[in-house]
């Protein structure tokens, strides 16, 4: 099945900042996290989609390749320089070196280091540990170096020769009329090297599927959608350097607070007497308590902004805000002598006790005038 486009996936426009697209995934992640999704192969596939997407859209070069060429840029060795199937710049110089006496970049090339695949552990933490941060304990199963072998592919290292046909560069050179190309060695599948007796628990590979446990330091004020990397924590290969480990965060929904970037919104309920009348409350914070005075007036929907009690963000030293949105409450099962209050109260507003002064019209009164 052909994938679908990385902003579709995400839903937004293809124009859209990287804010944007950061909500988006992590609306996304939220929604179809398998934590939440347990046994749900199709919330699990739609987690897998979103975050491939935000991979590529979330990094500028990686994005900017992405418009030029589609899912092109990222299949078949398309994204190393633009050279088509699978050569880099490098190749094509090694080729003309072979032809020219290496006028080009020297007669030969030498064989790339190899180097186990990264893998990916997603982890979901409170926004308070977003925020300042904390250490967790993760525990995955990933390839390791075989204990049986110590990572050698065979318990007797003797057992262990160099291929005779590629000479231990896993590679050999074609000749294809004028140029001389590199191919894998087909003896021994660019390992470099022939295991005789291989090990009976990993079958000569190296390595095998173990249970590992890491302690991971999260700074604090990542968000949804960052990511720590671990060196080397990640796939671990025969004679060849491991992958690394990234983490990668999603942040839970707080029943109180809503994240947007470096700040922090909330919505603080008041009374309709707090409302008109005014009043010193308190409202939370991530670091405690803190007082807020609503002035006497105050309407739904208001901001009131408290400086420095927002967030931290990772990359930044600027603190963000907390802006406490307020919503004025209305009064329910109200007491016979609550209701005959309102009552008064109502009249009073409507001007209905002071017949020689005119009275105020509504909103709706004037919009209709």
């Amino acid at each position: 099945m052909a994938k679908r486009d990385y902003y579709e996936v995400l839903g937004v426009a293809k124009t859209a900042s990287d804010d944007e697209i950061k909500k988006a995934y992590r609306k996304l992640a939220m929604k179809y996290h398998p934590d939440r999704n347990p046994d749900n192969p199709e919330a699990e596939e739609k987690f897998k989609e979103a975050s491939e997407a935000y991979e590529v859209l979330s990094d500028s070069e990686k994005r900017s390749m992405y418009d030029r060429m589609g899912h092109q840029a990222f299949e078949g060795g398309m994204g190393g320089g633009g050279f088509g199937g699978g050569f880099s710049a490098e190749d094509i110089f090694s080729q003309f070196g072979d032809i020219f006496g290496g006028a080009f970049g020297g007669g030969g090339r030498q064989q790339r280091a190899r180097r186990g695949s990264d893998l990916r552990y997603v982890m979901e933490l409170t926004l308070e540990e977003a925020v300042k941060g904390v250490k967790k304990t993760i525990s995955f199963t990933a390839p390791a170096p075989c204990d049986a072998c110590d990572g050698k592919g065979s318990q007797n290292p003797n057992d262990v020769e160099t291929c005779k046909t590629c000479h231990g560069a896993g590679q050999v050179r074609m000749q294809q009329g004028f140029f001389s190309v590199q191919q894998t060695c087909s003896t021994c599948r660019g390992q470099g090297k022939i295991i005789k007796n291989p090990c009976n628990k990993c079958h000569g590979s190296g390595v095998s599927d173990r249970q590992q446990t890491l302690e991971v330091t999260i700074p604090a004020g990542v968000d949804t959608g960052d990511r720590v990397r671990l060196t080397g924590k990640g796939e671990a290969i025969r004679d060849g350097q491991a992958g690394d480990l990234y983490v990668e965060v999603v942040v839970r929904e707080h029943e109180i607070f809503q994240r947007d970037g470096a700040d922090l919104y909330m919505d603080v309920p008041v009374s309709i007497a707090d409302a008109a009348l005014g009043k010193e409350i308190e409202i939370p914070t991530l670091d405690g308590r803190v007082s807020l005075k609503i002035p006497e007036g105050t309407q739904t929907g208001k901001l009131f902004r408290l400086r420095g009690k927002g967030v931290k963000p990772v990359r930044t030293s600027m603190v963000g805000d907390l802006l406490c949105r307020i919503v004025v409450e209305t009064p329910v099962n109200l007491t016979s002598r609550q209701r005959e209050l309102l009552k008064e109260l109502q009249a009073t507003l409507d001007g209905d006790n002071n017949n020689s002064s005119p009275k105020k019209k509504s909103f709706f009164d004037r919009l209709f005038d």
